[in-house]
């Protein structure tokens, strides 16, 4: 009992319900699922035949569904209780892993990508984000809850860090086993469908809203209804710029311009993953002193130039030295994000806010991978890289001059 105490008081910041607790571990396994996906997904892809073009168009489908999910979860998901939706979406989760264990065609593929929950990106664009955002943001107040969102995000880099690691156990299987690549490939979707499973199993253990006398009725936006639309079409551009490196695609960058790899790349996206998790230990202290926007903003821009370098730097060396500053920095502004979200909004206001600042950011980044991989497949490595640094800026500097002058409220 005396362990259980220290490891909850550091889980939770003073002030947060313990509900919020579930939701972290939840987190926690799907981004474990989620970081040696993304790292396999090209390989596994390329492994049953396809191209780097190929690769593109399934992130695209990916990042397309979960972008009509959420839009669904916004306009619709106010009349189910959030705790059921979760549930489901455990369950398809088990379903993606199942599907893509199961088939080899490229439409087949295609369908279980467009309806699944698989991630080939860095962060979490999954029909869980909005769920679990509208449940976490009522569960504690001002700094507790940016620092709430602080652990939620840490738990999600950390446990994806920790699963880019195991992406080099297939090559391993294969070299040391009597598997095949292919069919240590496809073991790692099952035991991604495992981990739905397990997700399935600790959502069900969340308590019931309706338990303290109210209901999940709608909470749509009402005052701050141009606030809401105008970060909605903000973070759709750093979306939009995200999406032409998302994780998978940054490994097919790795494996065509340098040959790493599959241990090699799982290593490098691992100790990426806990610079980013460590950043967002940071994150809150930066933002008590320097404010929720400057954090978003400051820590970003030198994130992007770091891109725009390691797509022209002449060595691996360099490149890798680069992305892993890019990894300490980029992410810092995700937290501070959702909490900035959170604070410029009516608590009525914050499910529905959750949702709709969510939908334009996942069909912007649906659109992009296609494009990232057209520029691969023509062989302009260093444009997908060049053109997501340089929209990234722009968005940050758009977002400085629109609400520079904007205060939140931190109740």
């Amino acid at each position: 009992m005396a362990l259980v105490r220290p490891c909850s008081a550091w889980l939770l910041p003073a002030g947060a319900d313990p509900s919020a607790k579930v939701i972290l571990i939840g987190r926690a396994l799907r981004a474990f699922a989620d970081g040696y996906v993304a790292v396999l997904l090209p390989a596994y892809l390329l492994a049953l035949g396809f191209g780097q073009l190929d690769v593109g168009y399934l992130s695209t489908a990916t990042l397309a569904g979960s972008a009509l999910a959420t839009l669904a979860v916004g306009t619709l998901g106010h009349r189910w209780p959030h705790r059921r939706l979760l549930v489901g979406a455990a369950w398809l989760m088990a379903a993606t892993g199942a599907g893509f264990a199961g088939f080899s065609g490229f439409w087949p593929l295609v369908v279980v990508a467009f309806v699944g929950t698989l991630n080939p990106s860095s962060g979490d664009v999954s029909v869980f984000l909005p769920l679990e955002h509208a449940r976490l943001a009522g569960t504690a107040q001002g700094e507790a809850r940016t620092a709430l969102f602080a652990r939620y995000t840490l738990m999600g880099y950390l446990c994806a860090a920790l699963g880019a690691l195991t992406a080099g156990l297939p090559a391993w299987l294969a070299e040391h086993g009597p598997l095949s690549l292919t069919d240590a490939l496809r073991g790692m979707f099952l035991l991604y469908g495992l981990i739905g499973l397990l997700v399935w199993f600790l959502y069900r253990r969340l308590p019931r809203q309706e338990a303290d006398g109210r209901t999940p009725a709608a909470a749509p936006l009402g005052p701050s209804r141009g606030i809401v639309w105008k970060l909605a079409a903000l973070f759709s551009v750093d979306a939009f710029a995200g999406g032409l490196v998302v994780n998978s695609l940054l490994a097919l960058w790795l494996f065509e311009r340098f040959g790493l790899s599959l241990a090699t790349a799982g290593a490098f996206f691992f100790w990426a993953g806990l610079l980013s998790a460590g950043s967002q230990l940071a994150a809150p202290r930066v933002a008590r002193r320097i404010g929720l926007l400057n954090t978003m903003v400051f820590t970003h821009i030198p994130a992007n130039l770091c891109l725009i370098l390691a797509a022209l730097a002449p060595g691996m060396g360099a490149a890798l030295a680069l992305l892993l500053v890019r990894s300490a920095l980029s992410q810092m502004d995700v937290p501070v994000r959702t909490a900035y979200v959170m604070s410029v909004v009516t608590p009525a206001e914050r499910a529905a806010a959750a949702s709709f600042t969510a939908v334009p950011r996942s069909l912007a980044a649906a659109a992009s991978p296609s494009l990232g991989g057209a520029f691969l497949a023509a062989g302009m490595l260093s444009a997908p890289l060049v053109a997501c640094g340089a929209l990234k800026t722009a968005y940050d500097l758009m977002l400085l001059f629109a609400f520079r002058h904007h205060k939140v409220d931190e109740a």
